[in-house]
């Protein structure tokens, strides 16, 4: 899909500053409406690859400067970004997806701000929330964790750091890592359901989801290609007796009000908060 860009529209007028912009993850009819604008509008662009934001810019019909700006620039080529950014309008993309998110620009937007140099965020795609939304797991909580270690025991010890999380952990993964990563979790975070979501937005999207070994399986007879979001589930909750809801509604009633007593449980155990409320109003007129 091609977005319609004129030619001929005036640039905008931009404030002096730094404007973090989102960019396609693969699909380029997903950029915004107001990224575009501020692309044409910006002075320059400080960019993770200029090869990659090059052909990004002439899709849309746009031609800016381009500042190379990744995880092994110099302090000195981040001060002259910074410098420029108190006179002119610099824009910040990475190479695909939302700036900062597992992708340079941390200390550029840190800086900045420690400055004084105005920063401005535009949203737009971030592939670890589509492959949420994909997944079909618990999305009322999650952890986004960047990517796993890449030697063995320190990928092990760090799902074991997050093993008790309650939230969907989410962790960026590459094609040749995935095998070792899922047999990992296998072994780590056993019982878990995992998702594998890839190529998002592209013509061949994916995402499966199931154990870690059915997909480990799976993945080494059809070795994956390209960035991958890896998404484990949250343990599950255990039964909670009836006893012991009481117990805990007792005991939370000592120092709290009804319903924080009810929510406090409720949070606890997974129960319905307004049966525990009703349930608790009734223990305290006793």
């Amino acid at each position: 899909m091609r977005v319609a860009v004129s030619h001929h529209a005036p640039e905008p007028l931009l404030d002096p500053g730094l404007y973090i912009v989102a960019t396609p993850i693969g699909n380029l009819g997903d950029i915004t409406f107001r990224a575009v604008e501020t692309l044409r509008g910006c002075d320059a662009i400080a960019c993770e690859d200029t090869r990659v934001t090059g052909k990004l810019l002439k899709h849309l019909g746009i031609s800016k400067p381009l500042w190379r700006y990744d995880d092994h620039t110099s302090e000195r080529d981040r001060e002259r970004i910074l410098a420029a950014a108190r006179t002119q309008a610099i824009a910040l993309v990475s190479d695909a997806g939302t700036p900062l998110v597992s992708d340079p620009g941390y200390r550029l937007v840190h800086e900045a701000r420690d400055a004084g140099i105005p920063a401005t965020s535009l949203p737009g795609p971030c592939a670890a929330i589509v492959g949420l939304t994909l997944s079909g797991l618990p999305n009322d909580s999650f952890l986004f964790a960047g990517f796993l270690p890449v030697k063995d025991k320190a990928r092990a010890d760090r799902l074991a750091q997050l093993a008790q999380i309650d939230a969907t952990l989410i962790f960026y993964e590459t094609g040749p890592r995935l095998a070792k990563s899922l047999a990992a979790i296998a072994k780590v975070l056993p019982g878990r359901t995992v998702s594998v979501a890839r190529e998002l937005t592209k013509l061949h999207e994916e995402c499966r989801t199931a154990s870690a070994a059915d997909l480990r399986a799976h993945y080494e007879q059809h070795p994956p290609k390209g960035e991958i979001v890896l998404l484990i589930a949250p343990p599950e909750r255990a039964e909670t007796s009836v006893e012991d809801v009481e117990a805990m509604l007792l005991e939370a009633l000592a120092t709290m009000k009804a319903s924080q007593a009810a929510a406090h449980v409720a949070k606890a155990t997974g129960q319905d908060r307004k049966a525990l409320y009703a349930r608790a109003l009734e223990m305290k007129s006793r």
